[in-house]
């Protein structure tokens, strides 16, 4: 299977114009969060529109910059994958959206006890490969680095992945953390921001990690 992770997008339609090939050209589309610059479900309900138009098969979660609405006509179209999990192709799937609180207030905003009480729920026995997709980061990652030594990303998070150990965790965010790090077995991705041209190839057969890289950015 090879799937296109985006994040960040900020409802820029260019950079997902550019990369229609691409689009085409997966399995599997991604969104980790921040799709809308605080949008709207008319806003969503447009850019999720322009993504299908390359690709059909869409999941996605909320960013912080994401109105709830937004994120009901996530749920309305069954793609959304915030608190729940979905199978594809012999893999599960499950997300969690929003972020912690930012120094400006944002519209899509959680506690760690907040996160702690959404990640219980995705907690289950190991069986199929598992995918997170998250739009807030884990604690103490490259990706989760606002400057050098400082880093923003949730504890809880990273705790249940830690327990969990899914195959992959994508996730955005932090525009900084763009970079592939590693949380025991499972690859940590955040892919940069989409709307500045960024995103993420990944390639899995068997359980396994086959490519993942990082796109070069464009100007969208």
């Amino acid at each position: 299977m090879v799937i296109i992770t985006l994040t960040d997008i900020h409802a820029h339609t260019s950079a997902i114009s550019a990369l229609g090939m691409q689009l085409r050209s997966c399995d599997l589309v991604l969104l980790s969060g921040d799709i809308t610059h605080f949008g709207h479900k008319k806003e969503m309900a447009a850019m999720i529109g322009l993504i299908r138009s390359f690709n059909p098969m869409v999941y996605a979660v909320s960013g912080n910059c994401d109105y709830p609405d937004a994120e009901q006509f996530l749920t309305d179209e069954n793609i959304c994958l915030n608190g729940l999990k979905k199978e594809f192709q012999g893999y599960a799937f499950y997300g969690l959206s929003g972020s912690l609180p930012c120094p400006g207030k944002t519209p899509n905003e959680y506690s760690e006890e907040e996160f702690e009480v959404f990640l219980r729920g995705l907690a289950f026995p190991h069986g199929l490969p598992q995918i997170m997709l998250s739009h807030q980061p884990p604690y103490d990652t490259l990706n989760d680095q606002v400057s050098p030594g400082v880093h923003v990303g949730s504890k809880s998070i990273r705790k249940f992945i830690e327990e969990q150990q899914p195959l992959i965790c994508f996730t955005g965010h932090i525009h900084e953390g763009k970079g592939i790090d590693h949380i025991g077995k499972t690859a940590i991705v955040n892919p940069g921001p989409a709307g500045r041209g960024s995103y993420v190839l990944t390639e899995i057969s068997n359980g396994q990690i086959k490519r993942l890289e990082l796109a070069q950015p464009f100007r969208g």
